[in-house]
């Protein structure tokens, strides 16, 4: 280790264009959806189109602020400007946690898989084996997550790509086979919405989850050559990825297939492949489910590692998590964050069903908690520049209108997240540890809970809002 707390500037335009890909397309999305389209039918495309909406300007305003000012901290750090010390402290403390939470769920369905291949290894061992490998990743060097996340994504892309383009030939009648189906799926079996505008409503709960992490683009453009335009590559295409990967995809499920299909519901990618003939269907899918897992676990660990660095140079988490290694690699925090992200895997094969299930409704509404600071923080910062937002790189759009309709929106989830049974037992216990963490940050701050002043005078005066940066 050496005293040096700047951390290593190695990723190129490439690993950010991929990490910010990898951070949408996730394992939800070739698992999970099938139960989301039989919840609402082929209208989950509009949950879909819902969700990613919202998810478009929460990422547009988080854009705006993180090429302003690039920092490793990203939207904690600027909740810390504009809400106060407390409010940086309680945000980056949960979403370290929801991805430490994430490093748990996401070992184990990995392991499921490799058990499914070699059933001669317990599958608790799987899980150790992988969280070590993606430990020695993420402690190797910046480069290296990048370079893994590169090609992680790089095959999930291919294989949506290539699912994709099989599709509109199929749905065109170019595929031997496999009869054109015109409109028939989308609007018979109960119609567009068979059950009702509500569940597309409902559906909207299940399916926002799945987009987040687009926000860790923002995080690792700290360690880029170019941060400030990383970042804006990074959002601008938050837009298409979502249209093209989420809706696209989702649109030739519910068009090749009848939303009601048993198929559908256990696994919608392995139903269309199936349809196209392709032998080994399932084993193509858990390939490609694998390489999401692996993916989420490399960068759960980097994001939840990055944060904790950063608390940890604001003051807000053990000084030794500042240190970094001759690889420009905040070593204590990576390790920190694997300590804790092993104890998860233990607890999901000791205590699935009442420990383990217990953490991860504590995180279940996190996503939604990070997005309303987000929004917050942007419409506090951008008021608080005055004429100097003629000389930020990214604005957002129609400020402040879309800012009020983003925080509006995410307020509804909550409330729907409240009135649904499915979901409320897990937004009282998010909010729960919520509150928790906010107590301990509002009595560690209690002598200055307003934004910007340094909480001793040991701590530097924040000089950056003297600037056109935010």
């Amino acid at each position: 280790m050496n005293t040096d707390t700047q951390l290593s500037k190695t990723l190129k335009p490439r690993h950010l264009s991929m990490i910010a890909i990898a951070g949408v397309i996730g394992a939800g999305l070739f698992v999970g959806s099938g139960a989301a389209i039989q919840q609402a039918g082929p209208g989950i495309l509009l949950a879909y189109a819902a969700a990613g909406l919202v998810v478009i300007l929460v990422m547009r305003m988080l854009g705006e602020m993180a090429a302003a000012n690039p920092e490793t901290g990203s939207f904690s750090a600027y909740a810390d400007k504009a809400l106060g010390r407390w409010a940086g402290f309680s945000i980056g403390w949960l979403y370290a946690w929801f991805w430490i939470i994430v490093l748990g769920i996401e070992a184990t369905a990995g392991a499921a898989i490799m058990h499914r291949w070699v059933p001669g290894i317990d599958q608790w061992v799987w899980a150790l084996l992988l969280m070590v490998l993606l430990t020695l990743t993420n402690l190797g060097s910046v480069k290296s997550y990048g370079e893994f996340e590169f090609w992680f994504a790089s095959i999930k892309v291919t294989a949506i790509v290539l699912f994709l383009l099989f599709g509109i030939a199929a749905i065109l009648g170019l595929v031997p086979g496999v009869p054109a189906p015109g409109v028939s799926n989308l609007l018979e079996n109960g119609g567009f919405f068979p059950n009702g505008p509500g569940a597309v409503l409902a559906g909207i709960l299940v399916v926002v989850f799945s987009f987040f992490g687009a926000e860790i683009a923002t995080i690792a453009a700290g360690e880029s050559e170019n941060p400030v335009d990383a970042v804006k590559k990074a959002v601008k295409s938050t837009v298409w990825r979502i249209l093209v990967f989420y809706i696209g995809s989702i649109a030739i499920v519910v068009t090749l297939l009848p939303w009601n299909s048993a198929t559908v519901a256990k696994s919608p990618y392995v139903a269309v492949i199936e349809l196209f003939g392709i032998p080994g269907a399932g084993t193509i899918m858990d390939i490609v489910v694998l390489t999401s897992v692996l993916s989420c676990l490399n960068s759960g660990l980097y994001t939840a590692s990055r944060m904790l660095f950063s608390l940890s140079q604001r003051g807000d988490a053990p000084k030794s998590w500042t240190k970094i290694s001759k690889r420009g690699v905040p070593a204590a925090a990576v390790l920190s964050s694997t300590v804790v992200g092993f104890i998860t895997v233990g607890l999901n094969y000791v205590a699935p069903d009442t420990v383990f299930l217990f953490l991860v409704n504590t995180s279940g509404a996190i996503a939604l908690f990070v997005w309303l600071v987000i929004a917050a923080s942007q419409l506090i910062l951008r008021r608080r520049m005055g004429a100097a937002t003629k000389d930020l790189a990214m604005k957002m759009w129609l400020f402040p209108h879309l800012t009020w309709v983003a925080i509006a929106s995410i307020v509804a989830l909550l409330i729907g997240m409240l009135i649904l049974d499915a979901t409320r037992e897990s937004l009282l216990l998010s909010m729960a540890l919520a509150a928790a963490v906010v107590g301990i940050g509002v009595w560690r701050y209690r002598k200055n809970l307003s934004p910007h002043q340094p909480n001793d005078v040991n701590e530097p005066e924040d000089t950056s809002l003297r600037t056109p940066a935010l």
